[in-house]
């Protein structure tokens, strides 16, 4: 059996916290690079969910959520009710999506996208263009990042 001195499970412990350091915070750092470069309005989770509420009635934003999955070329396999609204499950290219639209009044309606690839793997992109070609089905007008920024701060 070898005994290790105190300097070397030292300069060990040192070696490890100078190659770990890095690591810590990057999903945050991820997180916030890709909200200061998306588009205007949609919000995201850590667990790789898109999210956007919309000025339109609950079944005009599903219309334009299941036109957006067909447009992207996926294939929905199920609508399903919920205790908060409705929940569509498709599939596209090897991902599993889920858009859950879920009324808040009788204009005003959320949507949540998840796209997963495998167990651990969220795909944020395929998400934000699921609410992306939901927005363009309910014909919202893009605004310049400029003014939508402006917007967002009341100016």
């Amino acid at each position: 059996m070898k005994i290790v001195d105190a300097s070397a499970r030292r300069r060990a412990a040192i070696l490890v916290a100078i190659l770990v350091a890095p690591l810590a915070g990057c999903e945050a750092l991820a997180i916030s690079a890709l909200g200061a470069g998306a588009s205007a309005g949609v919000s995201y989770s850590i667990n790789g969910a898109a999210y956007r509420t919309f000025t339109a009635p609950e079944q005009r934003v599903r219309n334009a959520a299941l036109a957006g999955l067909k447009r992207m070329g996926g294939t929905v396999d199920a609508t399903e009710q919920t205790d908060t609204g409705r929940l569509i499950k498709a599939t596209m290219a090897e991902r599993k999506i889920e858009v859950e639209i879920e009324p808040l009044s009788e204009t005003a309606t959320r949507v949540r996208a998840v796209a997963k690839r495998g167990w651990f793997t969220h795909d944020t992109a395929t998400a934000t263009e699921i609410i992306a070609q939901t927005e363009k089905s309910l014909g919202v007008p893009k605004e310049p990042r400029a003014a939508s920024a402006r917007a967002r701060a009341g100016l």
